[in-house]
């Protein structure tokens, strides 16, 4: 006897249905591989003399390879606020410098994006630069996860230590010199220890002779 047309749909619809979902699992597999989160490194916080240039580091790690559609866009909240302010944006080779007074013909680009690097540089800081910086990086089609949040802190000359560079390499040359001579003197010391007797024996021969 022949099976009812309602049942062969039945028993079909197990089949359409683990084919339905072979093809969702297979787009979104195909969409995860295409897409991911693009990820933004910066220091947590740095310290910058006031009255020097301070350079702003952020770096990206992106499985695709960059182009005309990266851009590269810096904000600015300042100490105690609430209020965050974009002043500096990269695209394409052109930097777009905002109107923001504080950073007015301050800000340089420092980065390049064959590189992963989206640095910047910000000249004569003051004390009205204190406060947190966001880089946002863009490389479609990835996202971006998080950007980097810097906590710049610009303080007086004399609070950070400066330490020519002839300076170091005299301390450094001293030591090694010391501890070299430190060796040689104990190594001395300790082959008389153990070889006083040949010298005293050849001192007799000598005598006798």
């Amino acid at each position: 006897m022949a099976a009812p047309a309602g049942a062969g749909a039945l028993i079909a619809s197990p089949d359409r249905r683990r084919c339905l979902w072979s093809v969702l699992a297979a787009a979104l597999g195909l969409l995860t591989y295409a897409v991911s989160a693009l990820e933004v490194y910066t220091p947590k916080e740095i310290f910058v003399p006031n009255g020097t240039q301070g350079k702003l580091p952020c770096k990206f790690k992106s499985t695709n390879s960059t182009g005309t559609l990266t851009s590269v866009s810096w904000s600015f909240q300042p100490e105690g606020s609430d209020t965050t302010v974009s002043f500096f944006h990269y695209s394409q080779g052109q930097v777009y410098a905002g109107n923001y007074p504080p950073f007015k013909d301050r800000i340089s680009w420092a980065g390049d994006l064959d590189k992963k690097d989206a640095s910047i540089n910000i000249e004569n800081m003051q004390f009205i630069h204190n406060g947190t910086y966001i880089c946002d990086v863009k490389n479609p089609p990835d996202i971006v996860a998080q950007p980097g949040h810097i906590r710049l802190y610009v303080v007086e000359k004399e609070i950070l230590p400066a330490f020519p560079v002839w300076v170091v390499v005299g301390i450094v040359t001293a030591v090694v010199l010391g501890l070299t001579l430190l060796i040689a003197v104990i190594l001395a010391v300790l082959y008389r220890r153990r070889n006083p007797k040949q010298d005293y024996t050849g001192a007799q021969s000598y005598t006798r002779s």
